[in-house]
């Protein structure tokens, strides 16, 4: 696991809408998502970086080996590199964000916990 994926601090923290991901906005900014960026494009990007991502979120766990994690398995992120994830992400993707994803494949999975979609 790469340490510049982990939060150097626990203010401004963002999640990545598309899968979880927790890191700094800045961090965001220097490096995107190392899951999404080919698909949404948040480096040096602050306008998606607010657009995909959420400062909202419920709770933070650490994964480092994801093949063999139960926890990887249900909160959908097996297929992630290790990194600090949110368990809970408040917010939706845009819709023509949506769109263009689903038309490229991509399954947009809703990280709010909270809601049924």
């Amino acid at each position: 696991m790469s340490l510049d994926t982990i939060p150097k601090e626990l203010r401004n923290l963002r999640a990545c809408l598309l899968c979880s991901m927790v890191k700094s906005f800045d961090q965001f900014e220097v490096d995107g998502c190392e899951n999404c960026d080919s698909m949404l494009g948040l480096r040096n990007n602050v306008a998606m970086i607010q657009d995909c991502t959420s400062p909202n979120f419920d709770g933070m766990l650490a994964m480092m080996n994801m093949d063999d994690s139960w926890v990887a398995k249900w909160q959908q992120i097996g297929d992630r590199v290790p990194g600090i994830y949110a368990i809970s992400v408040s917010g939706r993707l845009p819709e023509h964000i949506i769109t263009e994803l689903e038309a490229r494949g991509v399954v947009c999975v809703n990280r709010d916990r909270r809601t049924k979609n």
